[in-house]
Order: C-alpha cells, then structure tokens, then sequence
C-alpha cells in the first residue's frame, strides 16, 4: 500500500508538471470545482452559469465580458472521457420550459468544458492576439467533500464521535436502540451488519432532511453502483475493548478502512486534488429556517472540510513539488432571491461569519477567499405590502408545492450574525427573538432577449472573483 501510494504521488507530479508546460505554452485550462450540500443549488449555478457565459448581456460585473474582451464562447467534449458529461441541455430545457421545473439535484461526479476566445487587455492588448481559455467545470456531490475528513481517522475516532454527536438526536433513535441490542465482539453475521448499516444509512437521510451537514459517509446518502457492496456495510459501533478475530466490530473497522482506500482515496486523486478554483454553495436560509443546531452544525461542517482543499499558490515550481493546490475559494449563500435586496446584506455577513474559522486557514495557507450571497436564477419578484399598518418588503413567486401565487415575508435577518452563531454555538433548541421561515418557489418563466442569459442575482461577481483574473 506505501509503495502504491508513493508511486501515485509521483504521478500526480508529473501530471503537475504537464499541465504546467501545456498551461503555459499553449491553451490555459482553469478546472472550476462547484460543490455544496444537498438543496444548495448546484445543478442550477452550473447551467445559470454557462448559459450567462454563451450569452452575457447579463453579466458587467465580469469584466471581460463588459469590457468586450470575450469575443467568443463556445462548448467542447470535455478532456476526462471516463467521467459522465454535465447535461447542460437538459437542465437549460428544464428552466426555460413554457413550463419551467427545477433540474434534478447532483448524484455523481460529471464534468462540462467551456472554452472562451478572450483577447488580452493592459500592455499586451496591441502585442498579442486572442487566446482560447478552457473553463473545465466539475460537479460533485458535497456529501462526497466531507468524506474527505474521514481520511485522517480510524475508525475508532469516527466511531466514538459519530456516536457522541447523534446521542441526543431523534432521528438516531432506531439505529441507537439496534446498537444497544447488538454485542460488537460477537462473531460477524452478515446480516446483522447488513441491518446496521441500512438503519444507519436511515439516518443519515433523516438527518440531512432536517438540516444536518455532518452526514458521512457520503457515500451511503448517494451509493450509485456500490449499493449493498461490503465497502457500504460499516456503521459506528461502541469500543468494548479488544475486537476479536472474526468479531462483528473488528470487520466494521476493516470495511471502514476499505472505504476510504477504495472509494474516497481515488475520488481525491482523480478529481478533486486537480482542482485549482472552487466555489461551494451553502443553503445557509435553509440552516437558519431548521433552527440554532442546524446553523452549528452548518457552521462546523465548513471548517472541517476547508483542509481538503489544500488552498495555496499554483504556481510552477508549487506545482512541481507538491502538485496543485486551490487558488481561490469561493462561499455562497444561495436562494438570495428569497429576500428581498434589503436584507441580502445581512444574509452576506450571516455568510461571512459561518465560514470565518474556514476563511482564515485559507488565507493563513496563501489562497484568496470570499463570501457573498446570490440567486444563481431568479425565481422571484419584489413588492412591498401593508401589514397592521407596517410596510413589509416583500417577495412574489409561485409556490413550488402548491403552483399558487404568493407574497412572502421570512422575517428580518440580524444585522448582527452573532445573534445568530451564539445561540446556535451555545446549544439553544430555538430561536429566542423569531423564527424565520423559508419556502420553495418554482422558477419563473423566462422571455429571454437575445444576448441575454438567465436572470440572476451577483451570479457575475462571483465569476468575476473565480476567474476574471485568468481573463
């Protein structure tokens, strides 16, 4: 296995050192990581994204497109013939439909390459002609990202903490009460460990349904082909002592450490250490509206995955001794389209303070990071409305559930986020002052200019943040 190891650390050099001398004597190539948990809108960024880089009359806040430096954009076959290409037709066709629906939500890895013909501004404007840049966007599951920290851990650590964190959750219960009938040293029965994990896996989904971000393994939220293989049938079993040979413990850790060699090593190695600019969505208005312990948990669950980015400078030598590192950081807070402008300050403070502890370990390591909060497609109006006598600003959609028409006010956010992250750091069940509440629009029908991509809100700061400096 070290030997394996070295010999892969070796090639990633080498990879490094090729993209490299390709980036820099030929056609650049920008590798854009888009992730985030589930609900945060990453299908939708994806296709809001390339469809407002075809046609950008949407987008000043890039700077190569106002400035008219963006002569051409075009899709190509993406490079990695392995992975499932991202249907951007589909998911377009889906929002744009007489009817529009949402696209459905990531389940695996797939890849999209866009290539823009940029001519060069500055010094070089009259020296050097266009030059094609190659945006290659890989989609992939956040649940997958926080396998990610599984990778320093035995499974001893993960099972004492996983244990530890769901005692006091209801949606733990059943699994808890199956664990307090079953002897870890007893001999291995397979479908003992088989029950353990299915429940377990129950869990998970329950818990991700109610706002929880620390559901690992990722893999047992989203299995694809790996359903029911022995490298999914592990869950958290309590020490008892030493496991014996045979013991239904012992195999739970074995199968543990199987799944990170087989499952989340080659994840990291073949798509995500290769990533050089990423952006991670944040349903943060969902966190918020399940409650304090949901915005903790959200909280912690950024910080604890910032390491994997292993954030720094991409420079040449960097990448020769030490293969790539991620250049710049991007948090978002989406669905700003379900606030009214007012608030959307707030909501890009509330942003900034959850992933304070992740931002500063990026910027210690060299990488440039921001936060801000957007509507990758907007699926709103605002209004204003009479309530008792008080104006209200408002939002107008149609109800997802319902197909109705309505205005809806969540209530005011803080302009303070630490009436926000202390509750929620101190343990409270609920909000003191209000509870803030969030629904599901539909998306709007769109009657689309030529020229124009989908509306949106800030979707062109955050390009220009991502990559208007390789531009």
């Amino acid at each position: 296995m070290v030997i394996s190891q070295i010999a892969d650390g070796i090639w990633r050099q080498v990879e490094a050192v090729q993209d490299g001398v390709s980036e820099t004597f030929f056609e650049p190539v920008i590798r854009l990581g888009v992730t985030g948990l589930a609900r945060s809108g990453k299908t939708v960024f994806i296709t809001s994204l390339v469809a407002n880089l075809l046609d950008r009359g949407r987008m000043p806040g890039l700077l190569a497109a106002s400035e008219g430096r963006i002569e051409a954009a075009f899709l190509q076959p993406q490079p990695d013939d392995t992975v499932p290409r991202f249907d951007y037709e589909s998911h377009l066709a889906a929002l744009t439909a007489r009817a529009p629906h949402w696209p459905d939500s990531t389940r695996a890895i797939s890849e999209l390459r866009l290539s823009l013909r940029v001519r060069p501004n500055g010094l070089l404007a009259g020296l050097q002609g266009p030059r094609t840049v190659h945006l290659d966007i890989v989609d992939y599951p956040g649940e997958w990202l926080l396998d990610l920290g599984l990778m320093d851990m035995t499974y001893d650590d993960w099972a004492a903490q996983t244990l530890s964190r769901i005692n006091t959750r209801g949606e733990a219960s059943a699994y808890l009460a199956l664990v307090a009938q079953t002897d870890p040293q007893s001999k291995l029965e397979e479908p003992v460990a088989r029950a353990l994990a299915e429940i377990f896996a129950g869990y998970l989904q329950a818990a991700r349904a109610v706002g929880y971000s620390d559901c690992t393994p990722g893999r047992f939220l989203l299995p694809g082909d790996l359903a029911g293989s022995p490298v999914l049938t592990f869950a958290p079993l309590p020490d008892g002592g030493a496991d014996p040979r045979g013991s239904l413990r012992r195999e739970m850790a074995r199968r543990f450490e199987a799944y990170k060699r087989q499952v989340v090593r080659p994840f990291f190695r073949d798509h995500f250490a290769r990533i050089d600019r990423q952006v991670v969505l944040v349903d943060a208005l969902g966190a918020i509206n399940q409650g304090p312990r949901a915005v903790e948990d959200l909280r912690a669950a950024l910080a604890e995955t910032l390491g994997a980015f292993r954030p720094g400078r991409n420079g040449f030598l960097s990448k020769l001794l030490r293969g790539k590192r991620v250049e710049k950081i991007l948090f978002v807070a989406t669905k700003a389209d379900h606030l009214h402008h007012t608030q959307h300050p707030a909501l890009t403070a509330i942003m900034e303070a959850l992933v304070r502890d992740a931002r500063e370990k990026a910027r210690f390591a060299g990488a440039d990071t921001a936060a801000m909060a957007i509507a990758s497609l907007r699926a709103t109006t605002e209004d204003q409305m009479n309530h008792d006598g008080e104006m209200l600003n408002v939002v107008r959609g149609t109800l997802l559930e319902t197909g109705k028409a309505a205005a809806f006010y969540p209530g005011a956010l803080p302009s303070d986020p630490a009436h926000l992250l202390t509750p929620a750091r101190s343990g409270a069940e609920k909000w003191l002052d209000q509870d803030y509440k969030i629904m599901r629009f539909a998306p709007a029908p769109l009657t689309l200019r030529p020229g124009d991509g989908p509306p949106h809100i800030r979707l062109d700061r955050a390009v220009e943040f991502l990559i208007g400096d390789r531009l």
